[in-house]
């Protein structure tokens, strides 16, 4: 079976070594074009574009598939390949009719929710927002919809109060991988099946994360202040303003203090646990203060002392 991979990120990384070592043959690869890094110094490589490098696989890197001279070429050049399936992980472009209806068995996704939940560009980190204690990753192929496509194949994951964005994401990485080599196989050998997501349940959409939504609401119930942080841990991050300095917030944990303090105020310095809007108290348990390296909490205390009744935020 000939396989053009798309994806930029390091989940779709995992799925497309995962797929080089068991045997499927990669004929071509597209990713985003490089990114500015570092304070605009030099371009970096997207981690789908480094891997396939290594494996000597030819990577191409439009623009747009839609629209312009790179998406003429970008046609040509997978009519050329003539491709039997086009996998698509965490790509960041849409694909038009013209690639849809391209290879023979289609375009298959690897999106991480269990559609029709958290169609979108965030699934990962929206449903720990949201407090989820299930989620998953599925195949699908895809359709000119937001994720809307037929699903082939599931893998459903527990969600743990405390875990976080990056370690789901993780277990995903892991787990899409072999996902997707399972669906190929069915694929290749016709005995797929397609299922209709289930219109019966509402869909629901994972907004792209923004930066101006990273600053953390104290105002918020303690548990979805806790979940806010864990999902965006440890990229993008939640962060606050200590002193008026950046602190990012990479770990938290709930407690059952109860705190007359206003919202965002330190109610405990020694183990720096802070108010919220529900009066519920959660711990920083790691954090990384503007200028300093990221640490564990109680070692950050131990070199600067934050009294109680330190305000956070702007």
């Amino acid at each position: 079976m000939k396989v053009v991979f798309m994806g930029t990120p390091e989940i779709a990384a995992k799925s497309l070594g995962y797929l080089n070592e068991v045997g499927f043959e990669i004929a071509a690869v597209f990713t985003q074009p490089d990114k500015v890094k570092n304070r605009g110094q030099k371009l970096e490589a997207s981690p789908v574009k480094k891997l396939a490098e290594e494996y000597g696989i030819p990577v191409y890197q439009p623009t747009s598939l839609k629209r312009g001279e790179d998406a003429e070429k970008s046609l040509e050049v997978l009519r050329s390949v003539k491709p039997d399936v086009i996998v698509v992980v965490a790509y960041g472009q849409i694909l038009p009719k013209s690639v849809l209806e391209l290879p023979i068995y289609g375009c298959i996704n690897l999106h991480a929710s269990l559609l029709p939940k958290y169609r979108g560009a965030a699934p990962i980190q929206r449903c720990i927002q949201n407090g989820e204690t299930l989620s998953g990753v599925c195949t699908m192929k895809m359709d000119e919809g937001l994720d809307t496509g037929d699903v082939i194949m599931t893998f459903e994951q527990p969600i743990d109060p405390d875990m976080t964005g990056s370690e789901l994401t993780e277990i995903f990485a892991v787990r899409g991988a072999e996902l997707l080599a399972q669906t190929l196989v069915k694929l290749a050998t016709n005995t797929a099946f397609y299922s209709r997501q289930e219109y019966c349940k509402t869909p629901s959409y994972a907004e792209k994360i923004t930066k101006e939504e990273l600053l953390t609401d104290f105002s918020k119930p303690a548990k979805q202040v806790h979940d806010f942080i864990r999902a965006m841990a440890d990229v993008p991050c939640a962060y606050t303003f200590l002193d008026g300095k950046r602190m990012k917030l990479y770990r938290s944990a709930m407690t059952d203090v109860i705190s007359e303090f206003p919202a965002g105020t330190v109610a405990d310095e020694k183990r720096l646990m802070v108010a919220c809007g529900d009066g519920r108290c959660i711990e920083l348990k790691e954090i990384q203060l503007e200028g300093s390296k990221r640490m564990k909490t109680e070692d950050f205390l131990r070199g600067r002392k934050i009294e109680k009744g330190t305000r956070l935020g702007k």
